[in-house]
């Protein structure tokens, strides 16, 4: 069933606000969509028309499993375009989401599995995001943030959960992306912040939120 571009966003929004909390709310969505909450009810009742939401009485609402499904075709779609464009265009990784939320929306399926193919199926994207498969399965990624690292453990970066231009860029300025080896040095207790050491460079303090947000695996 096709569904148009508005209808995509929403149902992708959906899928990760539920990731996070289970259940959604208008308020919560439309803060997201940063739209009125009139909208959001308008298509709300669209989506639910085309059996893919369930609603839960004063609980709120949450994809149907064919809304899942059409949430993760967009998500692979979108994860598979920014690792394209990462790794064979060489956009920065601060700038490929921008991109890849025009081209997530080509709906041919065949032109999807020839992308995915031609980039040898790649299980992750420039952000350490999982890519999900033609069949909506996700690899499973062991990791932790950053700021659950106890000291003198040599860390290597797998993802980045905020991935918003500014903190892909502020990651930048600190040398550190995707397979970056970080060791923690000190944790300071009055502001949480983090003294690091990225591989070949000097030691640098990075702030508690920008801590959170880098997620890592010990190196084997």
């Amino acid at each position: 069933m096709p569904f148009t571009t508005s209808e995509e966003n929403y149902i992708k929004s959906i899928y990760h606000l539920q990731q996070a909390s289970g259940m959604v709310n208008t308020n919560t969505l439309a803060a997201e969509m940063q739209t009125r909450a009139a909208s959001v009810t308008d298509m709300l009742k669209k989506l639910k028309a085309k059996k893919l939401l369930q609603y839960e009485r004063y609980r709120g609402f949450r994809l149907s499993e064919a809304g899942k499904k059409a949430a993760l075709d967009v998500v692979r779609k979108h994860r598979l375009w920014e690792y394209f464009l990462a790794e064979h265009l060489k956009f920065d990784w601060d700038k490929v989401h921008p991109i890849a939320e025009e081209l997530e929306h080509i709906s041919s399926d065949e032109l999807v599995q020839r992308l995915d193919n031609f980039l040898g199926n790649p299980s992750f994207d420039p952000h350490g995001d999982p890519i999900p498969d033609r069949n909506g399965k996700i690899p499973v990624i062991n990791q932790l943030s950053l700021t659950d690292i106890p000291l003198k453990k040599p860390v290597r970066v797998s993802s980045v959960s905020n991935q918003s231009a500014q903190m892909l860029e502020m990651l930048k300025h600190y040398h550190i992306a995707l397979g970056t080896q970080i060791t923690v040095l000190n944790h300071f207790s009055f502001d949480g912040s983090l003294e690091i050491k990225v591989l070949k460079h000097s030691p640098c303090i990075i702030s508690e939120p920008v801590a959170k947000n880098v997620f890592v695996h010990y190196v084997q």
